[in-house]
């Protein structure tokens, strides 16, 4: 059988995605047989046909835009078919880091399921979905999945985006659950597998740049709060005055990510020279060379004690 990882990321993520792709390596005892590819939105003209037109999402019609922090998301979709349907494919944001074995993911029993991935919970108003930052894909069950196809039907109003990015095309009989060690969202203990810095604000490698992505529409369409939200939008555009990027409030989670990166840096995944030029676009922080310097070696970091150590 074939099996690959698939870590899905556009220019203003591509530090992470690198990242991302060193601590699937350095963390799992297959390394050698590990198949990990990068979809960067670069490589796909359908996503950049679209620039400025306009989608449907949730209560609203937006326009796309690939400069946005998160123009990837389409592409959770392309597995398959970049397996040409065949074999397992996991599939993550570029902003989930190892700290376990990937390939102990890649080749679990999925009991039928053509999809697995985890929940995440609901609060306040907004009611839980299924995750599509990390899934488990068994690509012969998923033929249904064109991406540019999809895609298009955005744009048509054929095809929501909440709905889509959510699995709610899906018959839910094909999806099953795996743990949340496996997409821990910004919570990082001796459990979690895989770690998901998944609060935009307070990514660690963004710390102190300009906020560069459009909020999630908290209220409803008519309410006064939601009136506010979109005038403010229409009067300044969509990142004016939305402050900065904030520490992670857990620091071991920041230095967990300077480790990697910093272990990157060692295996010639990436050099200063691109991680440089990633801090001039404000894609990465600016003292970010300062932070590495102060950032011990990841088999010395003792965020978890000997677990983590003994397996970088």
């Amino acid at each position: 059988m074939k099996y690959a990882v698939f870590i899905h990321t556009n220019e203003k993520q591509y530090v992470g995605a690198l990242v991302s792709a060193h601590s699937m390596r350095r963390f799992s005892r297959h390394a050698d047989a590990l198949d990990i590819r990068i979809l960067h939105t670069k490589d796909y003209p359908f996503l950049w046909a679209r620039e400025g037109q306009r989608f449907k999402r949730g209560r609203e019609w937006r326009e796309w835009r690939m400069s946005d922090l998160q123009s990837f998301t389409p592409l959770r979709f392309a597995p398959p078919r970049e397996m040409g349907y065949e074999g397992r494919a996991v599939i993550v944001d570029p902003d989930i880091f190892a700290v376990g074995d990937v390939w102990e993911l890649l080749t679990r029993d999925m009991g039928g399921k053509a999809i697995l991935c985890r929940k995440r919970p609901g609060k306040e108003n907004v009611p839980g979905h299924y995750a599509t930052s990390c899934m488990l894909l068994d690509c012969a069950k998923l033929k249904h999945w064109d991406v540019e196809k999809n895609f298009a039907e955005l744009f048509t109003g054929e095809r929501d985006y909440a709905k889509w990015i959510e699995l709610e095309y899906e018959d839910p009989e094909t999806i099953g659950l795996f743990e949340p060690e496996w997409n821990d969202f910004d919570h990082l203990d001796e459990k979690t597998k895989l770690i998901h810095n998944t609060k935009r604000h307070t990514q660690p490698w963004k710390t102190g740049l300009p906020i560069d992505f459009v909020e999630a529409d908290k209220f409803k369409l008519w309410s006064p709060r939601g009136w506010v939200q979109r005038i403010h939008r229409t009067l300044f555009g969509h990142y004016a005055y939305r402050g900065t990027y904030k520490p992670h409030p857990d620091p071991r989670q920041e230095r967990l990510f300077f480790a990697l990166l910093k272990d990157a840096l060692k295996a010639g995944v990436l050099d200063e020279a691109l991680l440089k030029e990633h801090m001039a676009k404000n894609h990465v922080r600016h003292d970010a060379l300062e932070v590495l310097a102060r950032t011990p070696d990841l088999d010395r970091l003792d965020i978890l004690g000997p677990r983590l150590a003994q397996a970088a």
